[in-house]
């Protein structure tokens, strides 16, 4: 599928989702069209890969199949493969058809039907080995919301309507070569996240600053046995990393219900098999659920600046997370509890990368000693690299990528980046170019000094500033005015002088000549 016809899908996509933009707000709307999107999704994969099935018999469409042992066969082979199962009924394609249909030879109400099929794909999988990626992923597609209509009739004819404009789209699962519809549902969760305001900081980190961290965890990489992310909110940055190099295996945790939904529906559009994913919806720093675990690459984009209970919970003391670090970080700012925790289950072999505020590279105090310790007794701190300010959704705040490595091999230094005054402006956005991200990651991985851009800074010189990881105590931006010309200011201010002179002449003859006293 050429560039051309994979804008056109984006554009079909977020056309129909504007039938609902008028009606609510856009991370309300969201979760409907891209649960719509979704459903449809699971429809054409479950006919495809039922069609398959049916090459050696004599009914060969998957719609057209009523024998009940046939369909039983095709259950039992669909949950292994897929996961999941849905009857001819009840794909996408005859609820569309049903939903339009000519009301005067039959019903085209569907609203019941269609909250019946969602929950027999969640059913399909009970007692299997993909249940828990299925539990309860529908759940935000309220049907009986009057934002979709005051009445059922208005909510079913919206429905229908929207299932009929989405039955005309193609999604081009056969070209099994381009992700197609992933690529275009990552647009979709962009688009939403640029109208979603500060919400749009819980689910969605911009592809450009995620294409950084990607770039960073698998440098000299080519295959990584598995990938994490604390805080993964729609599943965008695990899936990023996938474009760099193979994964075998993605693990996250999400605390917000409706995102941890949204990030399961991203991985099984992006063709990620249920059997490769493990997502858990928990609060990550007081109830993580893969602690057990060490990873290859780990990434995120932590709440900035997050409340948690640190001090308040005399646990998180002796937690092994934390314990070693002699402070605990402060209740009012999660920022290095995240650290701690993601270089808790990092691999001996491990590289992470995270973004966190400015401040918390200087700030004073408890994430002092924290830094202090992470430099001095760890020696894990890699790389320290400024982002634009602006450039994420819901914060003007300036941000920073915080790199640390369990195998460094330049272990007497940290590399630290400047990127924050070159980037691009869009509209109410400032947001990295492909040359900002190539300039960054290549300034990285081949950890060279740039004058007025990045500097190496031994051990010992981060050491005299007190263990202090402010950027401009590294890079110097400074930019020397050029001399100013005293003996030619002076000339040019005796010009004015003399211009002046001159001006008021003028002014005093027009005065004498209309017979009124003159201003000065």
């Amino acid at each position: 599928m050429s560039e051309e016809q994979k804008k056109l899908l984006e554009i079909q996509l977020w056309n129909i989702a504007n039938e609902l933009r008028g009606k609510m707000d856009a991370d309300e709307f969201r979760d409907y069209i891209l649960g719509f999107i979704f459903y449809k999704y699971l429809s054409e994969k479950q006919y495809l890969y039922a069609n398959e099935l049916l090459e050696t018999e004599d009914i060969k469409d998957y719609l057209l199949v009523n024998d009940d042992e046939y369909l039983e066969a095709i259950k039992e082979e669909s949950v292994l493969k897929l996961g999941y199962f849905l009857k001819p009924d009840e794909l996408f394609t005859s609820l569309a058809k049903k939903g339009n249909a000519d009301t005067e030879t039959e019903s085209n109400f569907i609203l019941e039907d269609l909250e019946t099929i969602l929950n027999n794909i969640e059913q399909s999988t009970m007692g299997t080995d993909s249940e828990d990626d299925f539990n309860k992923l529908f759940e935000d597609l309220d049907l009986s919301s009057t934002k979709l209509g005051r009445t059922v009739d208005a909510r079913n004819s919206l429905i229908a309507k929207i299932l009929k404009h989405l039955d005309k789209v193609n999604f081009a699962l056969k070209d099994t070569e381009a992700d197609v519809l992933g690529d275009a549902y990552e647009y979709l969760i962009g688009e939403f996240a640029s109208g979603a305001g500060k919400k749009a900081g819980e689910f969605y980190t911009p592809q450009q600053v995620s294409k950084v961290l990607a770039k960073i965890v698998t440098t000299n990489k080519k295959r990584l046995r598995n990938v994490y992310d604390p805080t993964c909110g729609s599943g965008s940055l695990l899936l990023r990393v996938a474009r760099e190099v193979q994964v075998d295996d993605f693990y996250g945790q999400e605390l917000n219900r409706t995102t941890y939904n949204l990030a399961r529906m991203n991985m099984i559009l992006h063709d990620v098999h249920y059997s490769h994913f493990n997502l858990k919806q928990e609060d990550t720093l007081e109830d993580p659920q893969h602690l057990e675990l060490r990873f290859e690459a780990i990434v995120a984009n932590p709440p900035f600046s997050a409340r948690w209970k640190g001090k308040n919970n005399p646990l998180f003391e002796n937690d092994d997370r934390f314990s070693q670090y002699g402070k605990l970080a402060p209740s009012s700012k999660a920022d290095f509890a995240f650290a701690q925790h993601m270089l808790y289950q990092l691999a001996d072999n491990g590289t992470m990368a995270c973004v966190l505020p400015h401040g918390a590279l200087f700030r004073g105090a408890a994430e002092s000693t924290i830094r202090q310790y992470m430099i001095e007794k760890q020696n894990y701190i890699d790389a320290v690299i400024g982002l634009p300010a602006n450039i994420f959704y819901g914060t003007s705040i300036p941000t920073c990528i915080l790199v640390l490595s369990k195998c460094r091999v330049h272990d007497d230094n940290i590399l630290f980046i400047d990127a924050s005054n070159e980037f691009g402006k869009a509209t109410n956005q400032n947001y990295l170019r492909e040359e900002d991200i190539e300039k960054i990651v290549s300034t990285y991985r081949e950890r060279k000094t740039i004058d007025k851009y990045s500097y190496v800074a031994s051990i010992d010189e981060i050491k005299g500033n007190d263990y202090n990881l402010n950027i401009p105590r590294y890079v110097d931006m400074f930019e020397e005015e050029e001399p100013i010309d005293l003996e030619k200011v002076t000339t040019e201010i005796k010009a004015l002088d003399e211009q002046i002179i001159e001006t008021d002449k003028l002014i005093a003859s027009f005065c004498e000549d209309l017979k009124i006293p003159t201003p000065f």
